[in-house]
């Protein structure tokens, strides 16, 4: 027989007690608030939370958190909890798709399919609704499948919706109010987040063929080099991340810097995640000269 300790969780990588200290502290934000009443910068940082629960559902996701069966299972329904919607969605739309398709014209979700080849303020707030319209029917496609072929699968699909929509019944049920302020709508935030990243990372980027060549220039993705991927698990990090889906996220910043960095446009390597964003949809929107470029082929020819 196994020891106790032998049966007890154990973490793949020790590196993820970070993730559990957000998986943590969120909730605890949120019950402190509803007892004791709003904290702005507690809410703030709440809100900054929501964004690593996004990052750790897909880190969990690619690669289990847990050795364990049972762990990872109970991690998969305290990430549905958290984040307000089932955690297997990111199966179908982020691995079997995304990660299949690496923004090419097959990927459902791909940036340049709504209004064109866009990376602007008005393309970055629209594309999470865009893309909850296109991944929704490819949700329900993959619950049919599972219904047919692996029920057990389906079942557990179920009970992820049934702890989902259970939680938000009990706390609105609660107090209403408190349950919109410090729950739902931080979800919602980091919902949008988790959509929106999509555009970040590709929006302008090359999605065609020769953005994705094995051997050659790998232009389908954008990084970002500054001080969020400490704290957001080096979600920045993209194109490492599409080459090695399976690896840690503690390994990308390596991975990135010793075989890919050089391997991606000037233009797709940025610095920091907020001076971006300030620059290409703030400035952008009234100077011409700080809007990013399409590097898709037919904007180049």
């Amino acid at each position: 027989m196994r020891s106790r300790a032998e049966r007890l969780p154990r973490l793949r990588h020790r590196s993820d007690w970070q993730s559990l200290l957000y998986l943590a502290a969120l909730p605890a934000l949120a019950a402190w608030q509803w007892v004791h009443g709003f904290n702005a910068a507690l809410y703030a940082l709440m809100l900054f939370l929501t964004l690593g629960i996004g990052v750790i559902h897909h880190n969990h996701t690619h690669l289990r958190m847990w050795r364990g069966r049972r762990a990872n299972r109970a991690t998969d329904l305290w990430i549905t909890l958290l984040q307000g919607h089932p955690s297997f969605v990111f199966w179908p739309a982020h691995v079997a798709n995304h990660h299949r398709h690496r923004h090419g014209p097959e990927d459902v979700a791909r940036t340049y399919r709504f209004g064109g080849d866009t990376n602007h303020l008005l393309g970055y707030l629209l594309h999470p609704l865009q893309a909850v319209w296109v991944l929704y029917p490819l949700f329900l496609r993959w619950l049919a499948r599972l219904y047919r072929h692996q029920s057990g699968a389906f079942r557990y699909c179920m009970a992820q919706y049934a702890v989902w929509l259970g939680s938000w019944a009990v706390l609105l049920a609660l107090d209403w109010k408190k349950a919109l302020l410090f729950v739902i709508v931080p979800q919602l935030h980091g919902l949008h987040w988790l959509l929106a990243t999509n555009y970040l990372q590709h929006a302008h980027a090359d999605g065609s063929a020769a953005g994705r060549q094995p051997q050659g220039p790998l232009n389908y993705a954008r990084n970002f080099e500054g001080w969020l991927n400490p704290l957001l698990f080096n979600i920045g990090l993209h194109t490492a991340h599409h080459e090695h889906p399976h690896a840690h996220w503690s390994e990308l910043r390596g991975l990135h810097h010793a075989h890919y960095r050089a391997r991606v446009h000037p233009a797709l390597n940025e610095g920091g995640l907020v001076p971006y964003m300030l620059r290409v949809f703030v400035l952008g929107s009234v100077l011409p000269r700080y809007r990013s470029r399409s590097l898709m082929p037919a904007h180049n020819s």
